[in-house]
């Protein structure tokens, strides 16, 4: 009662909001300890144990902090306006508050139970799906679970009228103040709310990913709270553009026949699980190590032989020594879309990347997870902060083993806002390359020194231009750094034994009066390693064909659900090129060398003949070639939303896809 006294004083009519923040931190908690001893036998080591929990006092202090956003506000005014009916208003309003959310994170907290047992996760747009379905839903539940649902009624029912109860015992009275004491504690507290929302003192906020640190996706999980998980997942829901409402839709059965078309892939095995064979293509037949390095920003408007200035020499040098594109388009503008088409081989989508979307986090197609079944060790290095745009829990749930980012660096040379530099991060690759031997190994390497705002370290071969922080300057020093890193390679026991993929997430800035500036779009990319022959790929190439070639030329084979043309394929050799390019809610589709179809919002598909330079409206329209392009849009979609981008043929979502598509056909 004394410290409860003390409290009240301190806080005054703030009082009410600060136990709610700590009946919340609580509540979670005391959920949390409990799914952690029930699952013990998952967590494996004991500091897990005590990352999860810190990890959950991480996440429940943002949730907390949210939800006690509106309250302190309304505190502030209404106990601040001398109104008779204020303080009815404070009353009604604090009781609602505090019972609503102790009732709802409870209700979450005990349905995520049986969730976890049906689905190894906690809840997330999952259960906002089924909420569609409540007839279905509910009588699955009560003739499986009848008990479980009993107990957890009885339960939630008791914590509301406890809730209830206690919220008008104590929420209601509290000390009275000055309002120069309201005015002056009014932006502390709110300053301490904003700091526990954004849980960092960096420039990235909290997300999912910052919690994120095992392969096991429970784990990962359980360091959040329910509440939050399903309130993120819905938030993250608006970022899936669906093509069909945006572009305009298409006959199932039609769809399926141009993406065949495209593809080389039986209709068949389009209803399922994407099933296209990628053929070996190494010359010796041994299975090769494989390192991508994704460069930040680099531009073809960089590159001299790719006709921009000449800012790159040492990776100039190399295009000699490899398989060099000439034209080779990203899919889009942010780094995720280039991590999403060069990991995944998974096409852009006028929704953000799946990087970041919910229904990718796991079991999700990337050549990591490929390449895990085939006995590679998989890790992805990085110089800045992997929780940045949700990478590390996009990665960890699909196929990579270890991510080594920022804080595993010691003393390294210089550091930026975006992490370490370049040279710093190669260095450590190659150490980590030359260690590790054991078994074959795939690394995806991504560079962070070209960004805004270039902060770079000086190099002996002095910079660009005098002054210290441009875009040129970073350009040249990343090239720098590459250089130096394949200078070591060359040199190391891996070499002869690793294919290396260099290539662009994104030109540096795309913009443009055109519908898609297609000139901004194209990047540099260069295949090579030990044993592999100097040539030039000089047909139209995308992003998304370069993780089926880079398997194929490392030496496997197999099936796998990438869309994306194998350069060294059989079949494709007699291609012209195609790629794929998402510019905001626009996608682009260059066929052969020039022939261009845009689509977009609410219209019909236009088409241009590209000259290199500027868009040409074309006399007569291709409407076979619109059609595919819509078809692939489309076809893509499906991919994510029915959860079809993977291996494993799922029967239940492959009996889906045939209903819907025989209820199209009526």
């Amino acid at each position: 009662m004394k410290l409860k006294g003390i409290l009240k004083k301190a806080a005054a009519e703030y009082y009410s909001v600060v136990l709610l923040f700590l009946s919340l931190i609580g509540l979670f908690s005391t959920s949390r300890i409990f799914y952690l001893t029930y699952y013990y036998d998952r967590i494996g080591r004991i500091n897990n144990f005590f990352k999860i929990l810190i990890n959950g006092l991480r996440t429940d202090t943002v949730t907390a902090s949210y939800i006690c956003a509106v309250p302190v506000i309304a505190v502030f005014i209404l106990k601040s306006v001398n109104h008779r009916y204020a303080d009815k208003i404070w009353s009604f309003f604090i009781v609602f508050w505090f019972s609503f959310f102790i009732t709802a994170a409870s209700f979450m907290e005990i349905a995520t139970f049986q969730f976890i047992k049906e689905y190894d996760v906690r809840p997330n747009r999952l259960f906002i799906e089924y909420l569609i379905y409540p007839k279905e839903v509910f009588s699955m539940l009560l003739k499986g679970y009848g008990f479980e649902i009993f107990f957890g009624f009885v339960l939630l029912v008791c914590i509301t009228y406890l809730s209830l109860k206690a919220s008008k015992k104590y929420l209601i009275e509290n000390e009275k103040s000055s309002f120069l004491y309201k005015l002056s504690v009014f932006p502390v507290i709110v300053f301490f709310l904003f700091m526990g929302v954004r849980s960092s003192l960096g420039h990235r906020p909290f997300n999912p990913s910052n919690v994120s640190f095992s392969q096991d996706f429970l784990l990962n999980d359980l360091g959040l709270n329910s509440l939050y998980s399903v309130v993120y997942s819905a938030y993250r829901m608006r970022d899936e553009g669906n093509p069909a409402k945006i572009y305009g839709n298409m006959d199932r059965e039609r769809v399926l026949n141009l993406v065949s078309e495209e593809t080389g892939v039986k209709i068949e095995d389009l209803k399922s699980p994407l099933k296209k064979f990628i053929e070996s293509s190494g010359a010796d037949g041994k299975k090769k190590n494989i390192v991508i390095i994704l460069e930040e920003s680099l531009g073809a408007e960089f590159v001299g032989s790719l006709g921009g200035e000449n800012l790159t020499p040492e990776l100039e040098k190399l295009s000699t020594q490899g398989i060099w594109f000439e034209k080779l388009y990203a899919t889009g503008t942010r780094s995720v879309r280039g991590i999403e088409a060069v990991i995944s081989g998974f096409p852009p989508t006028p929704g953000r990347s799946v990087v970041k979307l919910g229904k990718s986090q796991a079991g999700f197609f990337t050549i990591a997870d490929f390449l895990s079944d085939n006995g590679y060790s998989t890790s992805f290095i990085y110089g800045g902060d992997s929780d940045f745009d949700n990478m590390k829990r996009f990665f960890l749930g699909n196929g990579f083993e270890k991510i080594i980012d920022e804080k595993d660096y010691e003393s390294p040379q210089f550091r930026s806002t975006w992490g370490v530099s370049d040279n710093d991060l190669f260095v450590k690759a190659h150490e980590y390359f030359s260690e590790n031997q054991d078994r074959p190994f795939f690394s995806l390497i991504f560079t962070s020194s070209n960004h805004s705002p270039f902060e770079v370290p000086d190099m002996p071969e002095g910079f660009y231009s005098e002054t210290g922080k441009s875009v040129k300057n970073a350009v040249k020093y990343a090239d720098y750094a590459l250089g130096k890193f394949f200078e070591r390679a060359k040199k190391s026991n891996y070499w002869e034994n690793t294919v290396f993929l260099v290539v662009a997430d994104h030109n540096s800035r795309v913009y443009g009066d055109q519908l898609i500036p297609v000139e901004r779009f194209r990047i540099p990319g260069l295949i090579i390693g030990g044993g592999i022959k100097p040539d030039i790929y000089k047909k139209t190439a995308s992003q998304i064909d370069l993780p089926p070639s880079l398997l194929s030329i490392a030496g496997l084979s197999g099936y796998t659900p990438m869309p994306g043309n194998n350069i060294f394929g059989s079949r494709e050799k007699n291609f012209s090129g195609r790629a794929v390019l998402q510019f905001y809610k626009n996608q682009g589709y260059i066929y052969g060398d020039d022939r261009l179809i845009v689509l977009q919002p609410g219209k019909i598909a236009e088409q241009y003949i590209w000259t290199g330079k500027s868009l040409k409206k074309v006399d007569t329209d291709d409407n076979e070639l619109a059609d595919k392009a819509l078809a692939f849009a489309l076809w893509t979609y499906w991919q994510y939303d029915k959860n079809l981008y993977r291996q494993d043929k799922t029967d239940s979502i492959a009996k889906e896809i045939e209903n819907e598509t025989a209820h199209c056909r009526r």
